[in-house]
């Protein structure tokens, strides 16, 4: 958590500026069945929202300055409804582990194929570099599969977010997607104003992609005519 918030530039949000929103976040959480996590804001332009913590710093929640600037309150409820849902679910907690596998086979891959480069010489050494080599492919093969079972886990755990936050607004069907077409399009014109890729390094965090913002834009942009 203390690195997410130096990189995104977190800081807790102050309940007198905030107090509509914290007002927004205790409902939430009320209606959700949980704790109501630390509310935290960051200074990014882009509009985004993420949820994150850990066993040692608890649960929080973060906006981005740019999301409150661009979308409306009812909006902005239906997005952090989605992040109470990854924390319903302990997604920050599940994923954490699931990435670890295949980081952990992919490590192996990389230490058995040096391994094998520097068995030495003699018959022994050639068949334990061969055995180096066999298990080092092995461990590649599983990493990809992992990593595609990571993929579509994570894929699948924002679709129960979603349906969380449709359960726990009122109209969260439509607020969330007037909110996500929102986003995909201001991520698109903050892209463009600061200049291509000066936000790609932030993305692992981010609603819309800055990569694809222009794609994703173009896409929903005929849904909020």
């Amino acid at each position: 958590p203390y690195i997410v918030d130096l990189m995104y530039g977190v800081k807790r949000a102050d309940r007198g500026e905030f107090s509509n929103l914290y007002t927004m976040v205790d409902g939430l959480a009320a209606r959700t069945g949980i704790s109501a996590p630390a509310l935290m804001v960051s200074e990014l332009p882009i509009p985004n929202a993420f949820a994150y913590g850990s066993p040692l710093t608890g649960s929080r929640v973060a906006v981005t300055r740019g999301l409150l600037r661009q979308l409306e309150p009812e909006e902005i409820e239906a997005v952090i409804g989605h992040e109470f849902g990854h924390l319903r679910h302990r997604d920050v907690q599940v994923m954490l582990f699931v990435s670890l596998l295949p980081s952990l086979f992919y490590i192996l891959a990389r230490y058995t194929l040096y391994s094998s480069y520097y068995s030495g010489g003699g018959r022994d050494a050639e068949r334990r570099g061969g055995g180096l080599m066999l298990i080092s492919t092995l461990s590649m093969l599983v990493y990809f599969v992992l990593l595609l079972f990571t993929l579509g886990l994570s894929r699948l755990r924002e679709y129960y977010a979603d349906q969380h936050s449709v359960t726990v607004v009122q109209e969260g069907d439509r607020k969330l997607s007037e909110a996500l077409a929102k986003i995909s399009i201001g991520t698109w014109r903050t892209m463009n104003r600061r200049g291509g890729t000066a936000f790609s390094g932030f993305k692992t965090l981010f609603i819309s992609d800055p990569d694809r913002a222009g794609n994703d834009a173009a896409s929903v942009s005929s849904y909020l005519r």
